[in-house]
């Protein structure tokens, strides 16, 4: 299936960062250019040159200046393989926070919307498209919080999860679509605490499968939404190799 007609057809219900991280580049771009940190190409620069990243595939050095939550958000040249996008948002995606029909799902729909949830006090985002897996994209993004509110995210979360195994069906500017077969997954990381599940996204006649991964580091919430648009048949997951790159980040901004 295109990943066109997926992006079009899903667009009432599939997070709007994740369609961004679609749009920003599951393909390799023509001439093996990689974007720079704002989302357009860097002229002239082949794909793992020098210029492209750090040399022998590093992390970039952190940037000076910006705000904590700036410093920990992923960037070209951090992970080699794939294309980082600061334009992670669909310009053509619904806005705000999507409403469940059924109360105990409603934090399953907002993770889906712009924040993490509306106690998100700033959140900075990030589109990824996987240059090593054909139609991958992963939406990166990092939300302070009262810490509080961060662990109590979590938990509604889990507790979410585990009421919502059938199905939700969430509205955003009055396009709606379903959530079906929610899922636990076990998915470890080096945070303080991760809920992670799989849904099957469906709108329009047309389906796919997101996993979505939700970590606590103090008082920082990473959120990290993967799916693959080669096909409705093909199982997406949030690389490991994103996870880890993210919470380093995270730990080394705080």
């Amino acid at each position: 299936m295109p990943r066109s007609t997926v992006g079009a057809a899903t667009a009432a219900l599939l997070p709007a960062l994740l369609l961004g991280a679609v749009g920003c580049g599951t393909d390799a771009p023509a001439g093996g250019k990689a974007p720079d940190p704002k989302g357009s190409a860097q002229a002239g620069t082949p794909a793992g040159s020098p210029d492209a990243g750090s040399p022998s595939g590093a992390a970039a050095p952190p940037k000076p200046g910006g705000t904590r939550l700036e410093r920990s958000a992923l960037e070209q040249g951090d992970l080699p393989g794939y294309q980082v996008s600061a334009q992670a948002k669909n310009p053509n995606a619904p806005d705000g926070q999507p409403q469940a029909d059924r109360k105990a799902c409603q934090p399953l729909a907002d993770i889906m919307g712009d924040e993490p949830d509306p106690t998100a006090r700033e959140t900075v985002n990030r589109g990824i498209g996987s240059q090593k897996e054909v139609g991958l994209a992963v939406s990166a993004s990092v939300s302070s919080y009262a810490e509080r509110d961060a662990k109590a995210l979590i938990t509604r979360l889990e507790d979410a999860v585990a009421a919502c195994g059938t199905g939700f069906t969430a509205t955003v500017e009055k396009q709606s679509g379903s959530y079906r077969d929610v899922r636990a997954t076990d998915y470890r990381t080096a945070g303080d605490d991760t809920v992670s599940w799989t849904t099957t996204a469906a709108a329009q006649g047309v389906s796919a499968r997101v996993h979505v991964v939700v970590v606590r580091q103090g008082d920082t919430v990473v959120r990290l939404m993967a799916l693959n648009v080669a096909g409705v048949a093909q199982k997406a997951q949030v690389p490991h190799e994103v996870a880890d790159k993210q919470l380093e980040k995270v730990r080394r901004a705080a």
